[in-house]
């Protein structure tokens, strides 16, 4: 398999799973702590009823079961294994690719804190679709930076 496509192998299977691309690698106790923490989270944020619901339409139902004390440590979790993934395949070849990374849950955790209270057209998006929806100017805040990084560098 190339390296380009185990780097997309190792988000994809995360996605699905945080924890699941790391056991992939033989990883298998980095792997598994990542899938007892997600599942630690999921369970007691209530963060399965949460998407079932705004999947449904039923944003207040979701609002209603979600305990975001736990579901706080979600973003970032997620977006560390994503990370982690990655960076095992990459090796580090790929400068400061760790950024978008990092934005992604700085962004996706502000929309978690405010996902009862933002409306988008007069709609609460509520506990799963306004951080999803944050996910991407997070990434591109990264993406940014991390290219104005390198260019500062390369011109040092």
């Amino acid at each position: 398999m190339l390296k380009r496509e185990k780097k997309i192998s190792s988000i994809l299977w995360n996605v699905a799973l945080p924890g699941f691309a790391q056991v992939l690698q033989k990883r298998y106790i980095v792997g598994f702590t990542f899938i007892f923490m997600e599942i630690l989270i999921n369970v007691f944020s209530g963060f399965n009823a949460a998407i079932r619901y705004s999947f449904l339409g039923e944003i207040n139902k979701a609002i209603e079961v979600t305990n975001y004390q736990f579901l706080m440590f979600y973003p970032c979790l997620y977006m560390f294994a994503l990370w982690d993934a990655y960076y095992e395949v990459d090796k580090g070849e790929t400068p400061y690719i760790f950024l978008p990374f990092v934005f992604g849950a700085y962004f996706i955790t502000v929309g978690l804190i405010y996902a009862e209270h933002i409306k988008v057209f007069g709609v609460v998006l509520g506990p799963v679709w306004l951080p999803m929806l944050s996910l991407l100017p997070g990434l591109l805040v990264g993406f940014l930076i991390r290219s104005i990084i390198i260019k500062i560098t390369l011109n040092e």
